[in-house]
């Protein structure tokens, strides 16, 4: 029986979530925020390679902490005619915005980790002048 051209190229909903680690949850939850658009067989739906590269970003984007709102944006700029420059120039803007939040982020966790650390010395040395009182007394 020959492949059908149309559904080879197509994944269902199993396929996507194991091709990309997620829920079936996930990609309803996609779906229903229009971020993902398969197309509907009854109850199957079908997922395309535009569904598959748009997944493929929309995990890409949360990862680097793009909200929702961005990730649709940006999607949407692809139709945008000018052979994805709007989209690509927004990303990378959008992406040099990130990156300097997560440094940002970066040197607040490094100071509260130095901080921890400090503390955790001060302890130690607290533990051990009581342990040494205590085994003094005894």
């Amino acid at each position: 029986m020959p492949s059908d051209p149309v559904t080879d190229d197509m994944l269902t909903i199993r396929e996507m979530c194991e091709a990309f680690d997620v829920t079936p949850r996930t990609l309803r939850f996609y779906e229903a925020k229009e971020l993902l658009f398969p197309v509907r067989e009854g109850q199957k739906r079908l997922f395309t390679r535009r569904d598959r590269a748009r997944l493929k970003l929309i995990l890409r984007g949360k990862r680097f902490g793009f909200s929702l709102e961005d990730i649709r944006q940006l999607l949407n700029l692809y139709d945008a005619g000018d052979q994805q420059l709007t989209q690509l120039t927004r990303t990378y803007e959008l992406a040099q915005d990130r990156l300097a939040d997560m440094e940002r982020q970066r040197e607040e966790l490094d100071e509260a980790i130095a901080d921890l650390k400090e503390q955790l010395r001060w302890g130690a040395d607290m533990i051990a002048s009581l342990q040494t009182q205590k085994d003094a007394a005894e």
